[in-house]
């Protein structure tokens, strides 16, 4: 005990003793023949398995131990949890029926518009649904939904301590933006990007969820791999302006999800700014990123067109003022996003029934 006191943990920084981390008293066995070591075991107990200073904490524990008591004490070190352990990779939601993930190559295409507007759409179908902001370094789905100011808890449930997602719109939603200063540039590694993802899924009380929509960031990166890699994702949306350049994108994002190793299915393509329709002219339609690029492509890629949306001053009002698109029913806007969803369920049913349950990429 008097080593163990000379261990500072970092989370309190008071020592092991003072933190009372040691869950009983030492257990010291005397050698039983002659060139045995002395044996001592030690349980730590830390608030949650996810604590950032565990493995350090026991590694100085032990060290503590053999410069005190001799370096030829055979030391072993358990840990228990205050809050119960975070449930094996594939017992993760599993209150969750399906995990679509909303993707697009390039940003600035719409994708978070497209996924909040799905999500609301697919719970005013009557489904229920979880709506996860997996862009760690632009989260904007707190915006849309207008609950920026909103404040998130913890509860403990079933034993351990889980964050419980905001309620807007009967959709579920969590968002690394909850966590950090809006005003300041979130300066991360992947490391800690991908940790703070896995706490917003795991982490979580997600409850029975029908859909899990994911908005996830542009591009390929770190974070779509800790996505692949923590969930079995039931299908991808793939989301682009009819432009090429923004094609050229969807191309690669449609490589990802096709490659041998992840292996998700492309439910489908969504062409977001299909066209402009101006407010006092709503017959008429402006193609000014290109005509039916993305119907092009799904036909190359042999993937259905999920949804046309167009170009409407409304859709960026609704978006800023937290009053999405598809709260609006009897617009254009409103039922292009109902349409969506429709299709979006239409095709995961069919993806279900014609495919096996999408596997997790391993970790190598």
């Amino acid at each position: 005990m008097d080593a163990l006191a000379t261990v500072t943990y970092a989370g309190t920084k008071k020592n092991l003793v003072e933190s009372q981390m040691v869950a009983d008293t030492p257990a010291v066995a005397a050698p039983q023949t002659e060139g045995e070591p002395w044996r001592v075991k030690v349980i730590l107990l830390f608030a949650r398995d996810t604590d950032p200073f565990l493995r350090s904490t026991v590694k100085a524990a032990e060290a503590a131990i053999k410069y005190h008591c001799g370096k030829d004490v055979d030391v072993t070190i358990e840990t228990e949890f205050k809050s119960k352990p975070r449930p094996e990779a594939d017992q993760l939601l599993p209150g969750v029926k399906n995990i679509v993930a909303v993707s697009s190559g390039k940003g600035g295409v719409g994708k978070s518009t497209v996924a909040t507007n799905l999500a609301i759409a697919l719970a005013r179908l009557g489904y229920s649904v979880g709506l996860l902001d997996a862009d760690i370094f632009g989260p904007s789905v707190p915006k849309m939904l207008g609950v920026e100011q909103e404040k998130v808890y913890a509860t403990n449930v079933d034993g351990r301590d889980l964050i419980m997602p905001v309620e807007k719109y009967d959709v579920k939603m969590l968002s690394i933006g909850f966590f950090v200063n809006p005003d300041t540039a979130t300066l991360w590694r992947g490391g800690m990007a991908s940790n703070a993802l896995k706490q917003l899924i795991a982490d979580a009380d997600w409850g029975e969820l029908d859909y899990l929509i994911l908005d996830t960031p542009p591009g390929t990166s770190d974070i779509h791999l800790t996505l692949l890699q923590t969930l079995s994702i039931t299908g991808a949306v793939i989301v682009s302006t009819p432009q090429q350049v923004a094609l050229a994108d969807a191309r690669k994002g449609i490589d990802m999800y096709r490659n041998d190793k992840v292996n998700v299915p492309i439910l489908g393509l969504v062409e977001n700014m299909a066209w402009f329709t101006p407010a006092e002219l709503p017959q008429n339609r402006y193609y000014i990123f290109g005509r039916e690029g993305c119907k092009e492509l799904a036909k190359e890629m042999q993937v259905p067109l999920l949804a046309q949306i167009p170009l409407v001053q409304s859709i960026c009002e609704n978006g800023d003022e937290g009053t999405p698109a598809a709260m609006h029913e009897d617009t254009m806007t409103g039922q292009a996003f109902i349409n969506l969803a429709q299709a979006v369920v239409t095709v995961v049913n069919r993806r279900n029934r014609e495919k096996p349950k999408t596997a997790r990429v391993e970790v190598n």
